[in-house]
């Protein structure tokens, strides 16, 4: 079955394309729109599954602020962006804001089709490889911590950071488990204890918000 979706470019001619070819493969394009600011208007009052975002300069510190309207206002409806890579702190800064997906501006639209086809399973939608760069991107030391990592440190305990640090370096539950030499399920639950306490939803989010804050330079709360 076609995925219900929201079509955004921050140029229009892209944006009809992308639906366009989309309606072509079956899936259901509720509305096509430019610019990529006025989406969640779209997206509150038409509903879809996932809303796709063409980002002409996703560098921008306030690019994302659809991103979190959306995910505050439709918290349901998955969020796929389309931009470049050049700026990792672009992506990265998706990912904080609560995309889940990225996709390069120059990929196939088979590539565009199997991420929207897997957000709205409720899975992440991001290469491999640019994967492994955003996370060495964040691992990269930030210059001064904030007020606002000072804070969240103080709500971590310190087996909470140890296990931030391994979602930071990209390692799944099982790693994070053999590296602590802890069990599985145990955790898989300090995982979820560290998203509840940061607010965030998901590992990639819990990364950015560390590195942009500065978060794990700082030393750990006795």
């Amino acid at each position: 079955m076609g995925v219900r979706l929201v079509v955004m470019d921050d140029h229009r001619l892209l944006a009809e394309a992308l639906a366009t070819a989309l309606r072509l493969r079956g899936h259901r394009v509720l509305a096509v729109g430019t610019p990529v600011g006025s989406a969640a208007e779209l997206v509150v009052n038409r509903r879809p599954e996932v809303c796709l975002l063409g980002m002409a300069h996703p560098e921008e510190p306030s690019a994302f602020d659809v991103v979190r309207r959306i995910r505050r206002e439709r918290p349901e409806v998955a969020v796929v962006v389309m931009g470049g890579v050049v700026h990792l702190a672009g992506v990265a800064a998706a990912l904080a804001a609560g995309a889940a997906g990225y996709v390069r501006q120059d990929e196939r639209i088979e590539v565009v089709e199997r991420a929207l086809t897997r957000v709205r399973a409720g899975e992440a939608a991001i290469a491999p490889d640019l994967l492994q760069s955003v996370f060495e991107h964040l691992l990269r030391p930030a210059a001064e911590p904030d007020d606002e990592a000072v804070r969240l440190l103080r709500v971590l305990t310190r087996r909470e950071v140890q296990v931030l640090i391994r979602i930071a370096e990209g390692e799944d539950t099982r790693e994070i488990a053999d590296g602590m030499a802890i069990a599985p399920s145990t955790a898989r639950t300090h995982v979820q204890r560290v998203l509840m306490k940061l607010g965030v939803r998901t590992r990639l989010e819990a990364a950015a918000l560390a590195a942009r804050t500065g978060l794990l330079d700082l030393p750990p709360e006795p």
